[in-house]
């Protein structure tokens, strides 16, 4: 299974863009407290519009309640990474992935990084910016994820309107 972990996030718009990636790829989402928001705050709803009621998430106290409660391949997405998120291998779908993202004003703390060298991975850019939208760069690695997964059992085809709408008059 894949995981998304937001290590104290602070804006409720990205969270709740990122409830909204994590219900339309069966993505389990693990909130790490203090979080800068309240779960019941308008702007999070807003941002989930109707999908919040299909995000499976927890929420956890602290890092040290998070790994207490999971096992698997962690990977953390920090700036200081030196080797991009596509030269990971995400490939075998039988692991727990965890996708482990910071706040959005400094990130993961450095204490966790050191732990995980191997496990850094950065989404290359230009020196023109220090990083990405949170959200965009959670959809980014997800979805590379779920590429190299053959996107397990994720439609291919539009559910609401048909896969022939286009065709139609």
């Amino acid at each position: 299974m894949n995981h998304i972990v937001l290590f104290e996030p602070e804006i409720p718009g990205n969270t709740g863009n990122i409830m909204r990636t994590c219900a339309g790829t069966n993505t389990k989402l693990h909130l790490i407290k203090p979080l800068g928001f309240s779960l019941e705050d308008k702007y999070l709803k807003r941002s989930g519009v109707n999908y919040l009621e299909y995000c499976d998430y927890t929420v956890y106290e602290n890092w040290e309640d998070f790994l207490s409660k999971n096992t698997g391949e962690f990977y953390f997405l920090t700036r200081y990474g030196k080797k991009p998120h596509s030269e990971f291998d995400f490939s075998d779908q039988k692991k727990d992935i965890y996708l482990l993202f910071g706040k959005e004003s400094t990130g993961i703390p450095k204490e966790i990084l050191r732990q995980h060298l191997d496990r850094c991975l950065r989404i290359p850019m230009t020196d023109h910016i220090r990083a990405l939208n949170l959200s965009n760069s959670v959809a980014i690695v997800i979805y590379e994820v779920l590429r190299q997964q053959n996107y397990n059992d994720l439609l291919r085809t539009e559910p609401f309107k048909g896969e022939d709408w286009l065709l139609e008059e």
